[in-house]
C-alpha cells in the first residue's frame, strides 16, 4: 500500500497532468480530459472541482441545445486569480514581473541597482521590490504561486547557489538562502523558490508562454558579453551531468582563435559575445551602457569599421547555428540577449552562412527566430520557470543535487 506522502505525490501528479492537457488544448471537458490522460470520468471530476476552487481552471457557461440537452461544460486555464513572480537579476538592472498562468504580464518593474559590488545589497534590494509586487497583486485578490529568479552565471539550482558570475564579479553566494530570510514575515514566506542560470530560464519563456510552445526539441541561445544555451528535450530542460549542458560559449569555432576569458582560443564567447565587438570598456554600468549605445548606433549608421565587424561576428554566429542544429536537431531556434540590437548587420551573415550549409547538406534548416520578449526574456522565463517545475511535480520533488553554469 502506498504510504501517504506517495498517495498526496500521486494526486499532485495527476492533478498536474490535467492542468498540462488543458495548457496544450483548451475548451476540452471533464469527459474529454478523462478520455485524453486516461483517468476514470470520476477521479477527473473530483480533480477538476478541486482546479476550479484553486483558481487554475475556469468553466464555460453552460449551453442549451434544445432535444440534445446541454453540452459538456468547456473548461479553461484561468488567467484571472493566480501569479508567477519572475525577476532577471541581471548585469546592470533587475527586472521584476508577474505573470498569470498564461504568461501575460500582470505588473513589470525595473529597479537599478545601488551598488553592484555589494551582492548582499542587490539581493536584499531584489527582495524588497518582489514583496512590493506581491502586495500589490494580493490587492488584486490574486493568489502567487511561487518565485523564479534568473541569474547570469553558474547556479546550482538545487541548492540555489550563484556559484560564479563573471560579469558581475559575484563568487559563491547563496541566493535562495538569502531571498528566503529577506522574504520572513512578507506574503513570500514559505512559497516555492527557483533559482537558474538566466539562458535556460529564458528558453522556458519561449517553451512554456509562446504561441509556439509545442516545439520540442527548442534552444534558446542567448548573446551578450558572453554566449549561452538553454536546451528543452522531450518536455525536460536539459542541464547535463554537472549543469554545463547549453555551454556553447565555450565551445571552438576558430583553431587558435582570439583568446577567450575562459583561458581557451577561438570560443564562440570571444568572437561573437559584445565583449568581442565592444575591446576594452570601462566595468562601470554606465561605461558598458553607453559603449553599446555606441556600438548599436555606430551599425545603425554604417560605420564600416564597426559593420565590418559585426558581419565577421554574424558569420561566426551562423557557424555556431549549424552546430547547434546538428547536435540537437532542433524545431526551433530562438535567439535573444542584448546583441539582437544590431539587427539584420548581425543576424543575415548568420542566417546566409546557416542556409549556405543547409543547402550542401540537402536538409533543411531549423526555424531561428529572435525572441519576442525582448528585454524582459529572463524575467518572465523565471516566472515560466515556476510554472514549469510546479507542474512536474516528479520533476520538483527530483531536482538534481548539483549543477553549475558558467555563462
Amino acid at each position: 500500500m502506498l504510504v501517504t506522502g506517495d498517495q498526496q505525490l500521486l494526486r499532485q501528479i495527476n492533478r498536474m497532468v490535467l492542468v498540462r492537457k488543458l495548457l496544450s488544448e483548451s475548451e476540452l471537458s471533464r469527459a474529454d480530459l478523462a478520455e485524453a490522460v486516461g483517468l476514470t470520468k470520476s477521479t477527473v471530476s473530483l480533480l477538476v472541482r478541486e482546479l476550479v476552487e484553486e483558481g487554475w481552471f475556469s468553466e464555460s457557461e453552460l449551453v442549451v441545445t434544445g432535444s440534445l440537452g446541454r453540452r459538456p461544460t468547456p473548461l479553461h486555464i484561468d488567467g484571472a486569480r493566480l501569479a508567477l513572480l519572475g525577476a532577471d537579476l541581471g548585469i546592470d538592472e533587475i527586472r521584476i514581473v508577474a505573470t498569470n498562468l498564461l504568461g501575460e504580464v500582470l505588473e513589470h518593474h525595473v529597479v537599478p541597482y545601488e551598488n553592484v559590488n555589494n551582492v548582499s545589497a542587490c539581493l536584499k534590494l531584489l527582495a524588497k521590490a518582489m514583496v512590493r509586487v506581491a502586495r500589490k497583486l494580493i490587492t488584486q485578490q490574486r493568489t502567487i504561486l511561487g518565485i523564479g529568479v534568473g541569474m547570469h552565471g553558474g547556479v546550482d539550482e538545487s541548492a540555489g547557489v550563484l556559484h560564479f558570475a563573471p560579469n558581475l564579479g559575484w563568487k559563491n553566494v547563496n541566493a535562495a538562502e538569502q531571498l528566503r530570510n529577506h522574504f520572513l514575515a512578507t506574503p513570500l514566506a514559505d512559497l516555492p523558490l527557483f533559482v537558474q542560470n538566466e539562458a535556460d530560464v529564458a528558453a522556458l519563456a519561449e517553451f512554456e508562454f509562446s504561441a509556439q510552445s509545442g516545439a520540442d526539441p527548442l534552444i534558446y541561445l542567448s548573446i551578450g558579453y558572453g554566449v549561452g544555451a538553454g536546451v528543452v528535450v522531450r518536455d525536460s530542460l536539459l542541464t547535463g551531468y554537472r549543469g554545463f549542458a547549453g555551454e556553447v560559449g565555450h565551445t571552438i569555432l576558430q583553431a587558435n582563435g582570439p583568446l577567450c576569458s575562459c583561458g581557451r582560443r577561438g570560443c564562440a564567447e570571444a568572437v561573437i559575445g559584445l565583449g568581442n565587438l565592444l575591446g576594452k570598456v570601462g566595468k562601470s554600468m554606465p561605461e558598458r551602457r553607453q559603449a553599446l549605445q555606441t556600438l548599436f548606433e555606430q551599425v545603425q549608421s554604417g560605420v564600416a569599421s564597426r559593420t565590418a565587424a559585426v558581419e565577421v561576428a554574424g558569420r561566426n554566429l551562423g557557424v555556431l547555428l549549424n552546430n547547434l542544429w546538428v547536435a540537437f536537431d532542433p524545431m526551433r531556434i530562438v535567439l535573444g540577449g542584448p546583441a539582437m540590437q544590431l539587427g539584420d548587420a548581425f543576424l543575415s551573415p548568420a542566417l546566409a552562412v546557416l542556409k549556405e550549409y543547409s543547402t550542401v547538406a540537402q536538409l533543411p534548416a531549423p526555424l531561428i527566430q529572435t525572441t519576442g520578449y525582448g528585454e524582459d526574456a529572463v524575467a518572465i522565463g523565471a516566472a515560466a520557470l515556476v510554472r514549469y517545475h510546479l507542474t512536474r511535480p516528479l520533476t520538483y520533488q527530483n531536482q538534481p543535487s548539483t549543477g553549475t553554469r558558467h555563462d
